[in-house]
């Protein structure tokens, strides 16, 4: 990790800040900038999300999927963690928290917002830092890429469904319409371009003009996040100001849910004799969120002075010191695994 991926937590602090700063002293602009939609897609926004997500998409290569059956014990744990277990341990947790635990420190009318961008992370695994997480614990990078591809894949058509049933059933409301526009936006198109330009890059220059290519356009990716961290916070401003206590209360089920995912896949690949190499990025891929989605779509379904917004971007929050904690835990524990 380079210097500024090592401090990303601090970088992000500092962006929460500026944007609370920027959000009080100037509202004429960010209301300006909120206003700048179209279907509930705000388009600075979609811009940024884009940066973010494009360079991640170059990454994935369809043509890994043919490894898939040679060791299938990690492929199998990932995708039941993060299809069949995750999305819905998230929503009981956001549930539990925000309609009884929390319920007389909140707004109890804000509470389903909440609960809708917990479910969004929870339904949406990650897809780009794994790849950092992974190296960190000398993983099996041929094998990360795989599993990260057929999530992918899957995310195309099962993220809209999953979110709109968990939405349904904690009875919100689901605008169907800017939900698949999300996707569609957030997912499909980032791949497909993605793929067109791997394709281009190893065409012209084989895996080290990949390599390069996404090196060069890599800090957009972070300008975007970062970037985006500032415009959700300004939005979010006079919130967050009048309540501080509500950005530890989000971050408590989102810590107990890492935490619980990362013990149950790592768990799960232990039993089963799963190679350290292979075990630790497949339970730090169900532990991580893509939270780029998950800002996007919350954006889009509630838009950006939302809870849900909110709690999406807590999510960002956390999500380095906390990967980086589990990363710690799994190379401590790299010898109690079968070579």
């Amino acid at each position: 990790m380079s210097l500024f991926e090592r401090w990303l937590s601090l970088w992000v602090g500092l962006c929460i800040l500026a944007g609370l700063a920027l959000g009080t002293t100037a509202p004429g602009l960010f209301g300006a900038l909120a206003g700048l939609e179209y279907a509930s897609v705000n388009f600075v926004v979609a811009v940024l999300i884009w940066a973010m997500v494009y360079p991640m998409m170059i990454a994935v290569d369809l043509g890994s999927l043919k490894a898939v059956g040679q060791r299938p014990k990690g492929l199998i744990i990932t995708l039941a963690i993060n299809w069949l277990i995750k999305p819905f341990t998230m929503a009981a947790l956001a549930v539990l928290f925000f309609n009884h635990v929390f319920a007389g420190l909140i707004d109890p009318a804000r509470a389903p917002e909440y609960i809708a961008g917990l479910i969004l992370l929870g339904a949406a695994p990650c897809t780009a830092m794994v790849f950092i997480w992974s190296q960190l614990t000398r993983g099996d990078p041929n094998y990360t890429l795989v599993q990260v591809s057929v999530n992918d894949l899957i995310m195309v058509v099962a993220f809209a469904p999953i979110v709109a049933f968990l939405l349904g059933v904690t009875n919100i409301n689901v605008p169907w319409e800017t939900l698949i526009l999300s996707v569609v936006l957030y997912i499909v198109i980032p791949l497909i371009a993605g793929m067109l330009t791997r394709r281009a890059l190893i065409a012209r220059g084989g895996a080290g003009a990949v390599d390069a290519f996404t090196a060069r356009i890599k800090p957009a990716s972070v300008l975007g996040l970062l970037l985006t961290v500032v415009l959700l916070f300004g939005f979010q401003g006079p919130v967050i100001l009048a309540q501080p206590l509500l950005i530890v209360l989000i971050a408590v089920p989102i810590l107990i849910q890492s935490y619980g995912i990362f013990a149950l896949g790592y768990g799960a690949a232990f039993l089963w004799g799963v190679p350290h190499r292979i075990a630790a990025p497949c339970a730090l891929i169900g532990t991580s969120n893509f939270f780029e989605l998950a800002v996007a779509v919350a954006i889009g379904l509630f838009g950006l002075n939302s809870g849900a917004a909110l709690a999406t971007v807590v999510g960002v929050l956390v999500e380095v010191p906390v990967m980086l904690s589990l990363v710690a835990v799994a190379n401590r524990t790299r010898a109690r695994f079968p070579a």
